[in-house]
């Protein structure tokens, strides 16, 4: 706990350290966890002691309301565009330029990578960081300080005290991307067509919230307006990282041509491998003084060109949209292209993500499409050339029946999902999450386990499990007579099990640990017999999840039935709850605690409560052990009850319930 502003002091410095180690250096100091704990207690000092707030603490990072609009913001000094080249006959012509225009040959130049992403002017003044503006037209662009202090590599404190503009580009990283698209895709929202977009679209948030959920990195290319007196561009680029931003992974410095061709041949090897998008390189006169008598065209400096790499983008056919079906039963409608090479690869497969995304961009069998690839990025089509149709291009259908086993699907909208649990395409992944941790928790039956199992051909779907022998796992690699025996103990062991594990165990879609509790509580094992109508009497069973039971059940009956024969689940015992003063109480848990989480949980819901994950108007108590996290500041915001860790045990001992 900090008592003193001398410890806020010190604690705000220790966090600025770890993040600058953590989102600059990439080489974190210390767990989350530490970091996380330290973070609060700055925040509560800082809320009982507003005045003593630090504008530099990473607690000042989120938190301005959404802006209605963006207020315009001129630049100190003008933004330039830059003139590209695309081969070595370009880069010769452009550097005969400058040597003709300078009247020497002897010249440093100055590489650095050039990053895919949006431009970013930061102003420095007093030592804080007082605006960020887009590049707009070069002299005018949109203010988006706001989004831009929710940027862990942006400084919002330097060192220097001087006014100062520093320049750079805001990109979003690859995996990130990925990740950013498909959850766009499954909400039914617009994907970006590349990171690029991507990083510029969260930059233009108007809630700085959203900006910061999308993890953007911020890479400073130059200064604009500053008093700082280096002769040379990479002195002034070495003074900028010095202040805490983030350095390039290569620059360099080179004097001959041969020396540049070899740099942007190196930067293209490796610019595949990287975390995020690069479109080229730049080289950069280096000498400050040479920049200033080369001076400006129009539109460009001419003492800098972009080198760029050959297009990560391509126009081509869709000949076919296959649907393919994941671990999970989703199924995925894939593009495939007329083959066409992208960065010396052949693509002929790209991703639509789903069949909402294909409604969306009314793309069909036929057309004339763009296809992004680059490096570990999925090829994937962003754009319809609808100016090319003739007119015979066909439109998709939405898959009613699962293409690899025939059985109905669920279809959602955005989701279509293969329900049938033996189904070829998902039957290994809903086999080990019938057997994880929070549903039959069969020991030894892990990943690797099962693959093995359904390659040898011994299961085909989770009843199979039920027929295995201690004779048949023996004959499989690394397989002992101990080891055979456990498993199959392990296998058999499950029988009796409660009635909502086994419902869990199944994988319905929509339907997790708490709704099979709820569905077993209600109807008990009978729950797949009942009208679906009645399914509705259950507290928050919407038409999502009805349909998604019915779904299941029509596929797969037989096998729940024959499940129930095998396993004899357990119905729930209702006489533990009588007289409990948890019974119907939803709880949230919070902070650590002396026993497991998952126990506690168990001995909670054995005396009537429903424990959640989050805490809202209707949770009833907070339980909070040590080092509590955001769920606590929630509750007392919110005026939900908040009780010690000694509290809850005294009503579960209350209840009849021993730890």
């Amino acid at each position: 706990m900090i008592t003193s502003l001398q410890e806020y002091k010190e604690a705000v410095e220790k966090l600025k350290r770890w993040a600058y180690a953590y989102y600059v250096l990439d080489n974190p100091e210390v767990p989350d966890e530490v970091y996380d704990k330290l973070y609060r207690e700055v925040e509560e000092y800082e809320k009982a002691h507003p005045e003593h707030i630090n504008p530099t603490s990473p607690t000042q990072r989120v938190g301005a309301e959404p802006a209605k609009e963006f207020k315009k913001v001129r630049h100190l000094t003008k933004m330039w565009s830059m003139e590209d080249v695309f081969n070595e006959q370009e880069l010769q012509e452009w550097l005969q330029r400058v040597y003709k225009n300078v009247g020497t040959s002897d010249i440093t130049f100055y590489i650095e990578p050039k990053f895919d992403g949006a431009s970013l002017n930061l102003i420095y003044e007093n030592g804080l960081l007082q605006s960020a503006a887009t590049r707009g037209d070069g002299e005018v662009g949109e203010d988006v300080t706001q989004n831009a202090k929710t940027i862990p590599s942006i400084p919002l404190g330097i060192e220097y005290k001087g006014l100062i503009e520093i320049r750079g580009e805001v990109v979003i990283r690859k995996d990130d991307f990925e990740k950013l698209n498909s959850e766009r895709a499954l909400k039914g929202e617009p994907t970006f067509a590349n990171p690029r977009n991507a990083a510029a679209g969260s930059l233009r948030q108007l809630d700085p919230k959203i900006t910061a959920q999308r993890k953007l990195y911020f890479y400073p290319w130059g200064v604009g307006y500053n008093t700082l007196s280096y002769k040379t561009l990479h002195e002034t680029m070495e003074f900028v990282y010095k202040l805490g931003f983030k350095k390039p992974f290569k620059r360099a410095l080179c004097q001959q041509y041969e020396e540049i061709v070899q740099i942007y041949n190196e930067f293209k090897e490796v610019r595949d491998s990287l975390p995020v998008m690069l479109d080229g390189m730049v080289v950069k006169v280096d000498e400050i003084v040479l920049q200033e008598k080369l001076g400006y065209t129009v539109k460009y400096p001419r003492w800098m060109v972009a080198y760029k790499f050959p297009a990560v983008e391509k126009m081509t056919r869709i000949v076919d949209i296959v649907p393919q079906v994941g671990r999970t039963g989703v199924i995925t409608p894939v593009a495939i292209l007329e083959p066409v090479e992208i960065e010396g690869v052949i693509v002929e497969r790209a991703t639509l993500h789903n069949y909402s995304e294909i409604e969306r961009k009314d793309i069909r069998i036929g057309d004339m499409v763009i296809v992004i690839r680059s490096g570990d990025v999925i090829p994937e089509v962003t754009k319809v050339l609808k100016q090319y149709r003739t007119g015979k291009e066909k439109k998709v259908e939405r898959p009613k029946k699962c293409p690899v086993c025939g059985q109905p699907v669920l279809d959602e909208g955005i989701l279509i999902k293969c329900q049938n649990l033996s189904c070829p395409a998902r039957v290994v992944n809903s086999i080990i999450y019938f057997a994880s941790k929070q549903c039959l928790d069969i020991a030894g039956l892990g990943e690797a386990t099962v693959k093995l199992l359904y390659e040898k051909g011994l299961v085909r779907d989770v009843v199979d499990l039920f027929r295995l022998k201690e004779e048949d796992l023996l004959k499989l690699p690394g397989f002992a007579k101990k080891k055979a025996h456990n498993l199959i103990k392990a296998i058999q062991s499950v029988k009796g099990v409660e009635c909502w594990r086994f419902v869990n165990a199944l994988g319905i879609e929509h339907i997790g640990e708490v709704a099979s509790k709820k569905l077993c509580e209600k109807f008990g094992l009978d729950w797949y017999k009942v009208p679906k109508e009645r399914l509705y009497e259950i507290e928050g069973f919407g038409p999502e999840m009805v349909k998604s039971i019915e779904e299941f059940i029509e596929v797969n009956k037989e096998k729940i039935e024959k499940l129930i024969e095998l396993i004899q689940p357990t119905e729930p015992k209702k006489e533990e709850i009588r007289n409990s003063p948890l019974a119907g109480k939803r709880v949230v848990l919070t902070g650590q605690m002396r026993l497991p989480r998952s126990k506690i949980k168990e001995l909670l819901e054995k005396a009537g409560a429903q424990v959640t994950n989050s805490v809202s108007h209707n949770t009833d108590i907070v339980f909070v052990g040590e080092e509590p996290g955001s769920k606590y500041e929630k509750a007392k915001r919110l005026g939900v009850a908040i009780e010690p860790e000694e509290r809850l045990w005294e009503l579960l001992k209350e209840a009849g319930i021993e730890a």
